[in-house]
């Protein structure tokens, strides 16, 4: 896109015809130079520049335009001098015309605030319109076996409002939030319906032998409302109800949408839990910290946003699964400068997984604070995961995602889980919905686990790991415990007989 922009007002310059931006507002302040010398073939040629050409031609900001020093140079070699004066300054022109020109350009979205239903998309219903009833979560199940009639998150109960979470001691309430208006690729309004229609997210857990449906109170709160028309709006929205379960106690597990509802759901447990209170685990193959953009939030800008606003502190933010062409080295430069811990796919490959996990499950548990997960579905690899609209091949695998998630939501402080940008449009199988399922399974058997008690790192049960054989096989024997044989069986023929 940004390419397209140069190449269109480039064109515009070489044709003659003045861009308003052009003729009013002066060039950005070039990027300093790189201390490198200027070959003599290039100095014999820009002797005619300006004192402002010549500073812009030295600089970072001339470099991009090519892609490199190296690359502009090579574009420059062969161009006369007029030529190198006219490449310079159309390249000048672009620097004014992407900027903020409050001649033409709109500061802010103006909403019409005379509107009759400026804000019914968010109102709560009042109880007084429904029929009466006791607060606490209610089966939507026709069937004793609890076999579902309406799809909900791990076949839970609902609830509807916090009352409900209060007097039904919830312990998870996971809700939808549909938005996905702060991505590039849409799709990831589908990702709670395609959660709520397939399997994974409830029942016994075969590693640690904890069904998070038994141990825990967990409830679907249902779909936070979105304005389909202004991710800004929606995300205040967001925050608002995200601090709705955590003030009732219950832990607000929710499910996207795409990443930039991390932005509000963190804002939204620190109005809770206080500013900087919390740690963050943020599983993704991009870093999600993008600044310098137009808009404050996208998918690709909560971390910078939550970090910028103090909601949670760098040094207790950690990275994992980092990969592809985002970011480059001033992004890693960035989370360096302020403490960020990052696992990036290339130390897997230096170190092995284990030795990483290991090392990023210790920097969660560093000074005991209570942590937040983000699980952005693309930190898994693409055959796992087609459901997505940012994939990126090399990722982690189910192997290795589902027991760290686990190991995480078992030996912290959890204050909240998000899963977010699954786009089940981009998948026509059932296999994205299945797989983020049996993520936040993992981490719903985590919290179990931890309120059963049990604190042994990384906990598996005997029973699943551990064959005991032959002695269990000759103690079941002695103790009768064995299958008997039964020639009759199936036959409808009783023994004997």
């Amino acid at each position: 896109m940004r390419i397209g922009l140069i190449a269109m007002v480039v064109l515009i310059v070489i044709s003659g015809i003045p861009t308003p931006a052009a003729a009013e507002e002066p060039a950005r302040a070039a990027a300093p130079a790189k201390a490198a010398e200027v070959p003599a073939w290039l100095e014999a040629k820009i002797g005619g520049l300006t004192r402002e050409q010549r500073e812009f031609l030295l600089s970072e900001d001339a470099d991009d335009f090519a892609g490199s020093h190296k690359k502009l140079l090579q574009r420059l070699e062969a161009k006369s001098p007029e030529e190198i004066a006219a490449y310079v300054d159309g390249m000048m022109a672009v620097a004014r015309a992407q900027k903020f020109n409050p001649a033409t350009d709109m500061a802010a979205i103006p909403l019409n605030t005379e509107a009759s239903e400026f804000n019914l998309w968010k109102l709560r219903r009042p109880e007084s319109l429904g029929s009466r009833r006791e607060p606490g979560p209610i089966s939507l199940s026709y069937y004793a076996s609890g076999r579902a009639a309406i799809r909900t998150f791990a076949n839970a109960p609902v609830a509807i409002y916090p009352e409900d979470l209060v007097a039904g001691k919830v312990d998870v309430a996971i809700v939808g939030a549909p938005l996905d208006m702060g991505s590039y690729y849409r799709g990831q309004r589908f990702g709670p319906m395609a959660m709520r229609n397939e399997y994974g997210a409830g029942g016994i857990d075969m590693n640690t032998m904890v069904n998070p449906s038994k141990e825990l109170n967990i409830v679907d709160y249902g779909d936070i409302a979105i304005d389909n028309m202004s991710t800004e709006r929606t995300v205040h929205h967001v925050r608002e109800r995200v601090a709705e379960i955590a003030r009732t106690g219950a832990l607000p597990f929710i499910v996207g949408g795409d990443h930039s509802l991390e932005y509000p759901n963190i804002a939204g447990l620190a109005d809770v839990h206080g500013k900087g209170s919390f740690g963050v685990v943020h599983f993704d193959s991009h870093f999600d910290a993008g600044k310098d953009q137009p808009h404050f939030i996208t998918h690709g800008a909560p971390v910078y946003r939550a970090v910028k606003e103090g909601h949670v502190q760098a040094k207790n933010f950690i990275q994992v699964g980092l990969r592809g062409p985002w970011p480059g080295p001033d992004g890693f430069e960035w989370m360096r400068n302020n403490g960020m811990r990052y696992h990036t796919m290339a130390e897997v490959e230096k170190r092995g997984w284990d030795a990483v996990m290991k090392r990023a499950l210790a920097e969660a548990r560093e000074g005991g604070r209570k942590i937040y997960i983000s699980f952005d579905v693309d930190v898994l690899d693409p055959a796992f995961m087609p459901g997505t609209g940012t994939p990126v091949p090399g990722g982690l695998t189910m192997r290795e995602a589902m027991p760290m998630v686990r190991r995480l939501c078992a030996e912290n402080d959890l204050v909240g889980f998000e899963i977010v940008e699954l786009d089940p449009m981009l998948d026509n199988t059932y296999r994205s919905a299945l797989n983020a399922n049996f993520i936040m399974h993992a981490c719903l058997t985590g919290v179990a686990v931890r309120r059963k008690g049990i604190t042994d790192p990384g906990f598996l049960a005997e029973l699943t790991t551990e064959h005991m054989q032959p002695e269990a096989g000759i103690k079941g024997e002695k103790e009768g415990k064995n299958e008997k044989v039964d020639a009759d069986y199936a036959t409808g023929r009783k023994p004997g007989n």
